[in-house]
């Protein structure tokens, strides 16, 4: 088995070296990571810069590449270019800090799972609820590699990308694993005007997580009260109930709205 290895935190995060120790028991490991921190990137590419990649040498692995561009510019030029054999499974991680409901979408760590699933291989993104730098990942990437086994003896889709994110809980205080929807997480957006030295202005973008009403099913709920929470997460956002809906619209109408009438 061979897995595409990445993340958004960069290639010497703790998280990412956590992974290979455990992956590589079990897989051929390739490392195709960004340079500098990523977070928040979504699922941007680079598209009017060269992508430098640097081959690098990290132990326990097959071979690996420091890339100057985006998490997701790493899995299309790892899948493309780079690894020289197919790959079984992508993962992504494991990221310093939860991706749990509307975070899927900033995160560069899903967004690079999201696009292993569009190259069409399997994949999985992995988180830790912390931002502590003394962070323990071991636990995590044990957990990983497991489920990683799991999940290729069951022939996971290549449709779908499963969305970890862990508590920061010793073992034993873990209360189980919950397969969950996405929940919903939104940020008190505070933009503090600064001047630089030449007093122009610019803008640093802060504010916390706000407490919401989550559903119990939810993995906001799940990791909040101590559960592991795995989503499976499929792209097509299609809203089929609003096609059903103005389907059943009369041809009239429809062609009234085309006329502008």
């Amino acid at each position: 088995m061979r897995i595409l290895l990445t993340n958004d935190d960069g290639i010497n995060a703790r998280g990412l070296h956590s992974l290979i120790n455990e992956l590589n028991t079990i897989a051929e490991i390739y490392v195709v990571a960004p340079r500098s921190e990523q977070s928040g990137t979504g699922h941007s590419i680079t598209v009017f810069d060269p992508i430098k990649a640097i081959e690098t040498k990290i132990p326990g692995i097959k071979k690996g590449w420091l890339v100057g561009g985006t998490p997701v510019d790493c899995v299309k030029l790892g899948t493309k270019r780079l690894v020289p054999e197919p790959i079984d499974l992508v993962v992504s991680g494991i990221n310093h800090g939860s991706n749990l409901g509307t975070d899927v979408l900033y995160s560069g760590t899903v967004s690079a799972a999201t696009e292993g699933v569009i190259m069409g291989y399997p994949a999985i993104a992995v988180s830790l609820d912390t931002f502590d730098a003394s962070a323990d990942f071991s636990f995590a990437a044990g957990f990983t590699r497991r489920l990683v086994a799991a999940i290729l003896q069951e022939s996971m889709p290549r449709t779908t990308l499963f969305n970890v994110n862990l508590p920061l809980l010793p073992p034993e205080q873990i209360k189980g694993i919950r397969m969950t929807k996405l929940g919903t997480r939104n940020y008190d957006n505070l933009f503090e005007e600064r001047r630089d030295p030449r007093g122009n202005i610019y803008y640093w973008l802060g504010g916390g997580v706000l407490n919401e009403e989550q559903d119990e099913d939810s993995d906001v709920y799940a990791v909040e009260h101590g559960y592991i929470s795995i989503t499976p997460i499929h792209l097509d956002l299609t809203h089929y109930g609003l096609i059903k809906k103005f389907s059943k619209l009369s041809d009239e109408y429809l062609n009234n709205l085309l006329r502008g009438e």
